[in-house]
């Protein structure tokens, strides 16, 4: 096991990678770009304090499974946090499908939206998916590293597929590396897990 001391060293040296990186941004708009960087851009907002540990760009590798998928498939992602000031996170993330070998076979999820943080500490997660559902989740911490969620409402456009329900949960693992964990009800199954997935900081 991972001691105190050896999680802090080896956050320190990632962050001597990290921390000089950013968001790529327009620099002529008139109002506040995004930042994943905390050393960077406007000052995160103190009602986003609880949700800090989340802020940044992260990157690795995942696994999807359902009694509707062929077998587990492996895929990689990039997922952005990121703030502008004001009391909410900007959410996006990238998906594409890996074979057996780590080779990219296609794209895959998209998914864009918004954290809402409240002056409760629990919080609002509202997602768009490129499939044509829209989630709204509501959370609260587990812990000062831990963050667990529900789908308080689902909704879907006419081409998607069913989907009634989701959880998540975030948490940092080992070095402040990023897990989650997602299950999810969908096309006449009960809610199960779905995709679970371990991602390093690359930025931030």
């Amino acid at each position: 096991m991972t001691s105190g001391d050896d999680a802090i060293q080896a956050a320190a040296e990632r962050a001597e990678q990290t921390r000089a990186l950013n968001l790529p941004q327009f620099d002529d708009l008139p109002i506040p770009a995004d930042t994943a960087n905390l050393r960077e851009g406007p000052e995160l907002h103190a009602q986003c304090v609880p949700l800090l540990p989340l802020v940044g760009v992260w990157r690795g590798e995942g696994e999807i499974s359902y009694p509707t998928i062929d077998g587990p498939r492996r895929f990689a992602q990039q997922l952005t946090i990121a703030h502008d000031g004001r009391p909410f996170l900007y959410h996006e993330a990238r998906s594409w499908l890996l074979d057996e070998n780590g080779e990219v076979i296609r794209p895959a999820a998209r998914e864009t939206g918004w954290w809402r943080p409240q002056p409760d500490d629990s919080f609002e997660l509202l997602l768009a998916h490129n499939t044509g559902i829209v989630e709204l989740f509501y959370g609260e911490p587990r812990n000062l590293t831990s963050w667990e969620m529900a789908t308080d409402a689902v909704v879907r456009s006419t081409s998607a597929k069913e989907v009634t329900g989701a959880k998540r949960l975030y948490g940092l693992i080992n070095n402040a590396d990023l897990g989650y964990v997602e299950e999810r009800a969908m096309v006449g199954e009960e809610m199960q897990p779905h995709v679970s997935a371990y991602l390093r900081r690359v930025v931030g």
